[in-house]
């Protein structure tokens, strides 16, 4: 019956360990991903930005000046 409880014992010490690294990945893994997502929001800003700079210098499809179609 020692034995038994012993063993039982020590699954419950192994889960807990288990449950402890997920729970630090788990929480590595969070921070990554807001990391990730204020770099995107940075990204976007950025293109945005460009996107705007393009938009507002004039159109793109002006024929060049010796084109004379």
């Amino acid at each position: 019956m020692d034995d038994r409880i012993e063993r039982l014992e020590s699954l419950v010490a192994l889960q807990d360990r288990t449950m402890e690294k997920l729970s630090d990945q788990i929480f590595d893994q969070q921070k990554q991903i807001e990391d990730l997502r204020r770099l995107v929001e940075r990204l976007a800003k950025k293109v945005r930005a460009l996107d705007e700079e393009i938009e507002s210098s004039g159109p793109a499809d002006v024929p060049p000046p010796h084109y004379n179609g």
